[in-house]
């Protein structure tokens, strides 16, 4: 966790002028196609509002805002490398309604940032979309847990479909499934139990 701290996101110096571009070049891309959101990780955003790093992190992320705008594109950051407190106070500094949330309940649980159904709770009224995605936590603090299929991991999806249903969610769903032996199958049995629950 340490290693991507220090290199995930935004937060490299070294490859943000080349990043700032990419994203101009992204953003065209996404309107020639006919997207209308494109889904990122910020990079561990600090949860101390003093964090000499942060005000630059909320110029760069205000500078990518900019670029996706420019050309009609909804920008949301991906949970788990922070907390829905820190992520909600990002959000309301960064003061766009063009910025929003891609929430992903496993990562909350990889990352260790907080209960996943609770933050989504907290986060729902700026998600833009959701990712399906199962996790069991770490047994050694400061490393990964381990993503799991969807249904066999610590995600309450009871409690996670009950907060889209009352919060009036209607979202893009995308399943994500980054390991194992049979992702394919992992997916099916995802979209399954999306049909049951929701």
């Amino acid at each position: 966790l340490e290693s991507i701290c220090e290199t995930g996101g935004v937060r490299p110096d070294e490859h943000w002028e080349e990043n700032l571009r990419a994203a101009h070049g992204n953003a065209a891309v996404a309107h020639e196609l006919g997207v209308d959101l494109v889904s990122l990780h910020a990079g561990f955003l600090p949860h101390d509002p003093a964090d000499p790093e942060r005000p630059k992190l909320i110029s760069r992320l205000h500078e990518l805002d900019e670029a996706f705008k420019g050309e009609g594109i909804r920008l949301a950051f991906e949970t788990g490398q922070e907390d829905a407190e820190t992520l909600l106070a990002v959000l309301e500094e960064l003061g766009s309604d063009n910025i929003g949330v891609n929430f992903d309940p496993a990562n909350m649980i990889l990352y260790a940032m907080g209960d996943p159904v609770e933050s989504f709770e907290r986060l729902a009224e700026h998600v833009m979309q959701v990712h399906i995605k199962d996790a069991t936590k770490t047994q050694t603090p400061g490393t990964w847990g381990a993503e799991v299929p969807v249904g066999t991991g610590e995600v309450d999806w009871d409690g996670f479909f009950r907060v889209m249903s009352s919060k009036g969610l209607d979202v893009g769903m995308m399943i994500e499934r980054e390991a194992g032996e049979d992702r394919v199958g992992d997916m099916r049995r995802a979209r399954d139990l999306i049909r049951e629950l929701h």
